[in-house]
């Protein structure tokens, strides 16, 4: 990525032709879209467009995380949650003076947009976001519907992938108004700290973990029911009677770790490592040769590409809109929805060295498609089509 500076210089260099303006609003700053962010600023100053970007604070369960970013040209707003943080209020009027164009995320909890929408505006408004919330219990209930009809009130839509514009279209958004960004974290990075990885390194943490030579599937994500971590267990079980050398690795934190950890230590072929982060989390990726993944999937998709290790899941319907990059039998698995089917799916494929090589080329072919810097780039376009 290039250096922030070279952004610096540009929004200096082209001041005196009075840049236009755009305004992102964040409810919170997360660290993995701070680099999106440097690169979206620099890019828009290249084209002579001042990029504003407000950030307020998590809920306090949010905060625990301890994974927010820091960027020290953000503006930071007051953040207020209400009714047991389902409502949230951020003041930003105040902050859009100059602004061409205000971005937003759709989240039917933040005040503030409502107040967007139904105000007059001398500044064109848009939403960021899935299109609509694919993991609602109740997507035809009220919500989902209020949600469906603010979809049409703004000006310009940046979804997160294709499969987000879809649902937009398919809502009557007019498709010519909607820029695919291809949502993504930095890749670039991600992939330097696997190349660093050795594999004297890789085969010292599999002796740590107390792996044999057999193959392994790892599991990376937070550990919550819409993981579908009972299905996860009963696969790997079944995987494990048809592959006996096999073993699961299991990365990850959250509310149901007591459930990972017992079923962990009542299966010796089983480890759970807790989270890891940054180039730790690659490097136990590295020991794996399949991603295993049955319940929602999301920007993991990319930690499954950066190391060539294939995601095998399944057409459960619950998936965050990153699920279109997966392409069945390219760069990775779409089981039908049921635990055989899962199941065979995955064995046939360690027992086929093969297509696990076909696989893996797909995963690197992806890696170079999926990148923070692509997406800057079209987040970056879009912008200019709407204000110039």
């Amino acid at each position: 990525m290039r250096s922030t500076h070279n952004g610096e210089r540009a929004l200096n260099n082209s001041a005196s032709q009075a840049p236009q303006s755009v305004c992102i609003v964040q409810r919170r700053l997360t660290h993995y879209r701070v680099p999106l962010f440097e690169a979206l600023r620099e890019s828009l100053a290249e084209r002579n467009i001042r990029l504003e970007l407000l950030v307020g604070q998590g809920t306090p369960a949010e905060e625990k995380k301890q994974d927010a970013g820091e960027l020290s040209w953000a503006k930071p707003i007051p953040t207020h949650y209400l009714a047991g943080g389902r409502l949230c209020w951020q003041p930003v009027q105040r902050h859009l003076g100059e602004a061409s164009l205000v971005i937003v995320t759709q989240e039917n909890k933040l005040i503030q947009n409502h107040l967007l929408l139904l105000a007059p505006r001398r500044f064109k408004l848009a939403f960021w976001g899935h299109g609509a919330n694919l993991q609602s219990d109740n997507p035809h209930g009220f919500k989902e519907r209020f949600k469906r009809w603010t979809t049409n009130r703004v000006d310009w839509w940046f979804a997160y992938t294709q499969m987000s514009a879809d649902l937009v279209t398919a809502a009557g958004f007019p498709g010519s108004r909607i820029t695919v960004l291809n949502n993504a974290v930095d890749t670039s990075e991600m992939r330097r700290q696997r190349q660093s990885v050795t594999p004297e390194e890789t085969q010292a943490l599999r002796e740590s973990l107390g792996f044999g030579a057999g193959p392994v599937g790892v599991f990376v994500g937070s550990l919550y029911a819409d993981k579908r971590l009972d299905f996860l267990f009963a696969a790997a079980e079944a995987i494990r009677r048809e592959v006996p050398d096999f073993n699961v690795l299991i990365v990850g934190e959250g509310p149901e770790r007591d459930k990972v950890q017992a079923w962990c230590a009542a299966h010796p072929w089983a480890r759970w490592v807790g989270a890891r982060f940054g180039r730790e989390k690659l490097a136990y990726v590295s020991v794996a040769q399949v991603m295993l993944n049955p319940g929602l999937v999301g920007l993991g998709i990319l930690d499954a590409f950066v190391c060539g290790v294939p995601m095998l899941t399944t057409d459960c319907g619950i998936h965050s809109p990153e699920i279109a990059y997966l392409e069945n039998g390219v760069n990775g698995v779409m089981a039908a929805d049921d635990l055989n089917a899962y199941v065979w799916a995955s064995v046939n494929l360690l027992r086929d060295a093969q297509a696990l090589d076909a696989l893996r080329a797909g995963c690197v072919a992806s890696t170079q498609e999926y990148t923070v810097e692509n997406m800057a780039r079209r987040f970056a376009d879009g912008i200019e089509r709407v204000i110039k």
